[in-house]
């Protein structure tokens, strides 16, 4: 009976780390991701007329134009800077940030707010944003909205930045 037990357990622990266990594609996308990042243009497709638009809960889209992000892969932790307007708190926002796998689709980056102590500020809500290109010096991703009943697509485009 006890082999048995011992068997059970072995199995279960096994599954258990096989299912929280991060895939190959997500790995390596986290690892492409990870360093620092220049938020160069914040764009919108599928609609008509200009737009204003708060992101994330935080400020004004050209705010965001030349923002500075950082990713940290090994603790999944990072952060944001907004540009410089005139209307925009440059204080730095800290994230924490997975890749989501899913496959046959684009995968996605989520992020959630978090405090200087790693702790979660947000209420366990966070964002989506779907990774449409991701080289080592590139990074295009988008995010579907509606406006006025209307699908409109929040297109966001980054480059690299090796400087430290």
């Amino acid at each position: 009976m006890h082999l048995r037990k011992l068997l059970f357990l072995v199995l279960f622990t096994a599954g258990l780390i096989t299912s929280c266990s991060v895939s190959k594609a997500a790995r390596q996308d986290r690892s492409v991701l990870s360093g620092n990042w220049i938020l160069n243009s914040v764009s919108y497709q599928g609609g008509q007329g200009k737009f204003k638009s708060v992101l994330f809960n935080d400020s004004d889209a050209a705010c965001f134009e030349g923002s500075t992000w950082f990713f940290r892969n090994n603790n999944s932790t990072g952060s944001y800077m907004l540009g410089n307007g005139s209307n925009c708190d440059g204080a730095e926002r800290f994230i924490r940030w997975s890749v989501v796998d899913r496959p046959g689709m684009s995968s996605q980056l989520q992020f959630k707010f978090i405090d200087e102590k790693y702790k979660d500020i947000s209420g366990g809500l966070g964002y989506r944003l779907d990774i449409e290109q991701l080289t080592d010096q590139q990074l295009i991703m988008t995010s579907k909205v509606t406006v006025e009943g209307q699908p409109l697509t929040v297109v966001y485009e980054f480059t690299k930045n090796d400087l430290p």
